[in-house]
């Protein structure tokens, strides 16, 4: 196999559409995971009319079942699995309202459902696929709203997004990333959290000063790094982010 494969999910629109583009502009043969088959459809065919090749399967983080439709689908048609993006994220609160003290057991518990146990449940499920590439790629889509080191500072410029079961999910996550970084030293795959950017998603809302079109980038830049690049990185555009 000389096609490197990657699987996306939640790449129906925004960060996980503008990487499946960015990834398919390098000749990487993109599978999107999604919720909706309508929209699905549409992302495929947007994709493809750029002469990307792309395709799209069933997949909701809330779904276990489909993570194991995404490992037979990419077990059965390509026997590898190059690059994963863990894109598919949901974000309950106000970014700018602090709630430590107010939110909910059950945003708490289904914002790390999504953003963290899902994250891990998937990537162990597909790391054989993965193992079984030259040269495997992970990235875990963070937010630097999840550095513990910026956050602590009264003076950084997130002080104020006090949104504690996102924000506490980006940093469990970003533990994941280190930890199995770690673990797969000695191999030659490489996982890395990546901070997009305040990008203008249905998420970022549009006072956000990233336009879509470059949410993508730190994404593709990890996902396609060279062997002698950065494992175990919190990283946005190049620049590693503190922890």
């Amino acid at each position: 196999m000389t096609r490197k494969v990657a699987f996306i999910t939640g790449a129906n629109r925004g960060l996980g559409l503008e990487t499946a583009r960015g990834l398919g502009r390098l000749g990487i043969e993109v599978v999107l995971g999604v919720r909706n088959a309508e929209r699905a459809e549409e992302a495929v065919a947007a994709l493809r009319a750029e002469g990307i090749t792309a395709s799209a399967i069933a997949f909701d983080a809330k779904k276990p079942g489909t993570y194991h439709t995404a490992y037979d689908h990419i077990a059965h048609h390509y026997g590898q699995l190059d690059i994963l993006v863990n894109n598919a994220g949901i974000c309950l609160e106000e970014l700018f309202v602090a709630d430590a003290s107010t939110v909910s057991p059950a945003v708490l518990r289904e914002t790390f459902d999504v953003n963290f146990f899902a994250v891990i449940e998937l990537t162990q499920l597909l790391l054989p696929l993965i193992r079984l590439a030259p040269e495997g790629r992970i990235v875990n889509l963070s937010s630097i709203l999840g550095s513990l080191t910026l956050q602590s500072d009264p003076a950084s410029p997130i002080a104020a997004a006090k949104a504690l079961a996102y924000n506490a999910s980006k940093t469990a996550l970003n533990a994941f990333t280190v930890h199995l970084a770690a673990e797969l030293a000695d191999t030659p795959i490489k996982v890395n959290s990546a901070h997009p950017g305040w990008v203008k998603t249905a998420m970022g809302g549009e006072q956000a000063p990233i336009e879509v079109a470059d949410g993508g980038i730190t994404s593709v830049q990890l996902a396609t790094l060279p062997a002698d690049g950065p494992s175990g990185a919190y990283v946005h555009l190049g620049e590693p982010l503190p922890w």
